[in-house]
């Protein structure tokens, strides 16, 4: 009967947790998704890019709320088979609130190891991906830039105006400057358009004058026709692959073998990243400890009944700790390479909070 009666917990728990990790993740997701908007309104990227681009940043989202969602599951859960009695059933068929700890610390181990995972594995992954679409994506979405009378600089080192738009889709009067090479250039024309092909997109550009300056001279000469391939130019997207979009191999690497500035991709490794470097090692192998500390502070909410005067102010106290352990968990981490002795301070509090919060459940439980 307690078996069936903790399967039936468990269940509600999992269940809980993964529908409210979906939705909160989906809301947050869309709330980026919204900010990702510019890598089209701004950067010239396509409508597909954006979408795989934003779907590719969901790994991280669920990575960032899953210690909030965890506590909010089981938050709900004891408090909900509290209300209805349900957890009276399992202490009077035999099962102990020690039992009923130590099985509900195993899926917070279960869970911890799926953040420890992901963090490692899925969401840099993910986040890779992501960056390397838009390093080799072009300005697909070009033409719906272009304004205009309006200065666009959606490309790194080009800076175009069109002063007015013809029915036939052509442009009139037409300012380029393009500093993309060692020599910098600036072009005007009459008259141009835009042309699409497979591998290219063109401006060209008709009757017009491109000024050159090299060096202390500068060069003029008219021109009847001249192409611009645009896909030439870069987009204003920062593409440099971060550190939190690294494999943990990579990482390690980078601190066995800084010395030997390790490039990979276009990620240099020198002795002035390596604090951060060791931080992301820190949080993607060491943070998700949290969520059994969490697990255990609300496991007081069964040391008393709810029909104890003291219940409702244990449930807003866990409440209050449970947040202040989740924001300690990040707020922490940012000073724990500040010297050696936070770092150690970094790796012990958690496990020393752990045993000590163990303890005092157990006792707490034992008095009831």
């Amino acid at each position: 009967m307690k078996k069936l009666i903790f399967r039936k917990i468990t269940s509600d728990l999992l269940i809980f947790f993964s529908l409210t990790i979906i939705l909160l993740g989906l809301i947050v997701w869309t709330l980026q998704a919204i900010n990702y908007f510019d890598l089209v309104a701004e950067d010239g990227h396509g409508l597909i890019i954006y979408l795989h681009y934003s779907i590719l940043n969901f790994p991280k989202i669920v990575h960032r709320i899953l210690p909030f969602v965890f506590f909010l599951s089981l938050f709900y859960i004891l408090i909900s088979y509290e209300k209805k009695g349900e957890l009276n059933i399992l202490w009077i068929n035999g099962l102990s609130k020690s039992e009923f700890i130590n099985k509900i610390l195993i899926i917070s181990l279960f869970l911890m190891v799926l953040q420890i995972l992901n963090g490692t594995f899925f969401s840099p992954f993910s986040q890779f991906k992501a960056r390397s679409l838009l390093k080799n994506s072009n300005m697909d979405f070009f033409t719906s830039l272009i304004k205009e009378g309006k200065f666009i600089n959606v490309a790194n080192g080009l800076t175009i105006f069109i002063k007015d738009f013809n029915e036939d889709g052509s442009y009139s009067r037409i300012y380029l400057s393009d500093s993309t090479k060692k020599n910098p250039k600036i072009i005007f024309a009459i008259k141009g358009k835009l042309f699409d092909n497979e591998n290219q997109r063109t401006l060209r550009l008709f009757n017009g004058k491109v000024i050159n300056k090299d060096n202390l001279r500068i060069n003029i000469f008219e021109f009847k026709q001249i192409d611009i391939n645009l896909k030439e130019f870069d987009s204003k997207t920062i593409t440099a692959t971060k550190i939190q979009e690294l494999a943990v191999s990579d990482l390690i690497n980078c601190i066995l073998n800084y010395k030997s500035k390790i490039i990979n991709i276009d990620f240099r490794c020198e002795q002035n990243i390596l604090k951060d470097v060791k931080q992301e090692l820190l949080k993607r192998f060491f943070m998700p400890i949290y969520l059994i500390l969490i697990t255990i502070i609300n496991c007081f909410l069964i040391s008393t009944s709810k029909y104890k005067a003291k219940y409702t102010k244990i449930k807003n106290m866990i409440f209050i700790f449970s947040i202040i352990v989740i924001i300690f968990s990040e707020t922490s981490l940012r000073y724990s390479l500040k010297s050696e002795f936070l770092f150690y301070l970094y790796l012990v509090t958690p496990i020393l909070l752990i045993i000590l919060a163990y303890k005092f459940l157990l006792k707490s439980i034992r008095n009831v």
